[in-house]
């Protein structure tokens, strides 16, 4: 099972994702019921794993904080793969991912060390966009870089499980974890 934990991205600060969303002159835009930010990507669990990740965030205790998405940007390089709207840095998301990747070792699951720049993906590109794809993008980006949603409190996140086909992936939801 494809699995990943992450913070919902709740309305309006998802209606506000989608407005912006809409402008976008490429790509394939995310739905707004797969809005996230991921915390941790998983891959592929067996069922014990997975029970024993359930276990160690089960116990995981944290305050609740307020997040705030803000800015746009692209993955990928010269050749970008996905765009994406940021998220102001926040102590209280740090702290909690942080927690996350601790309990995930606790249960047998060593991630990667990675960079964690947070985000909530709105599209992915497929392939080698034209110069002028190139340039209506760029004007996008230049125009929302002052793009911001309501911030919004994160009370919870969760574990969810991501299904692969034809057009978008269909996220699960497994389980759902407070924060206090």
């Amino acid at each position: 099972m494809r699995c990943f934990i992450a913070i919902p991205v709740p309305v309006p600060a998802s209606a506000r994702l989608m407005a912006i969303q809409a402008g976008l002159p490429l790509g394939a835009p995310v739905p707004e019921e797969n809005l996230h930010l991921t915390l941790a990507f998983l891959g592929d669990m067996s069922l014990p794993a997975l029970e024993a990740v359930d276990d160690e965030l089960s116990t995981l205790r944290s305050e609740a904080f307020d997040l705030e998405i803000a800015g746009l940007g692209t993955y990928g390089g010269a050749i970008p793969a996905v765009v994406y709207a940021g998220v102001r840095p926040c102590a209280g998301l740090t702290g909690l991912r942080q927690r996350i990747r601790s309990r995930l070792h606790g249960a047998g699951i060593m991630l990667p060390r990675e960079r964690f720049h947070p985000h909530v993906t709105l599209a992915r590109l497929r392939g080698t966009p034209s110069a002028d794809e190139m340039q209506r993008l760029a004007r996008w980006l230049a125009a929302g870089a002052a793009f911001e949603s309501p911030a919004f409190r994160v009370g919870e996140f969760a574990l969810f499980r991501s299904t692969l086909g034809s057009g978008p992936a269909r996220y699960d939801l497994l389980a759902r974890y407070p924060l206090g």
